[in-house]
């Protein structure tokens, strides 16, 4: 769930390919102020590639609400679970204090035991939904896993269950 009264967010690769590739990254943008995000994460986002949603990531950092920002080096114990991008990602929001865009198992896990704060892109878009941002979160889910991006069936149905939608 999005975190009330937070206008930043720092947001590891992951949900922003997701949300790009399903044409929703601008949800961020309807959602907090600025979305930050650390520099492997940038790297990670390949934005001079051809890869599905690189040119709306793009746009999105030449805007300014996609920030790139610069973070402090992550301890190894998080190097050694998971990757520079979730690691970076989980440094920035604990230094600054603000809650944490993350998807990916590992990346939570490390999250939680650092004791940030964060959500998931499902959370995201039932958070966009009540703020009626989008009609539904369905269409998006299927296109997201449609492109490539991995959700599994118990998970759908909990993001469904929580926006009130039909599970088939």
């Amino acid at each position: 769930m999005k975190p009330e009264g937070h206008q930043l967010i720092i947001a590891d690769t992951g949900p922003l390919i997701a949300l790009a590739i399903s044409g929703q990254l601008t949800l961020l943008q309807g959602l907090f102020e600025q979305t930050l995000i650390p520099e492997a994460v940038l790297r990670e986002l390949c934005l001079d590639s051809s890869r599905s949603g690189a040119v709306a990531l793009a746009s999105a950092l030449a805007a300014g609400w996609l920030k790139k920002v610069t973070s402090s080096p992550p301890a190894k114990r998080l190097l050694n679970a998971i990757d520079a991008g979730e690691a970076e990602a989980i440094t920035l929001a604990k230094r600054r204090n603000l809650p944490l865009l993350i998807d990916e198992t590992r990346g939570r896990t490390a999250a939680r035991k650092e004791g940030i704060k964060f959500f998931g892109t499902g959370a995201l878009l039932i958070q966009a939904k009540r703020q009626k941002l989008i009609p539904e979160v369905k269409s998006i889910v299927d296109l997201m896993q449609s492109s490539g991006y991995r959700i599994s069936a118990p998970l759908r149905q909990e993001i469904l269950k929580q926006a009130s939608e039909s599970l088939d």
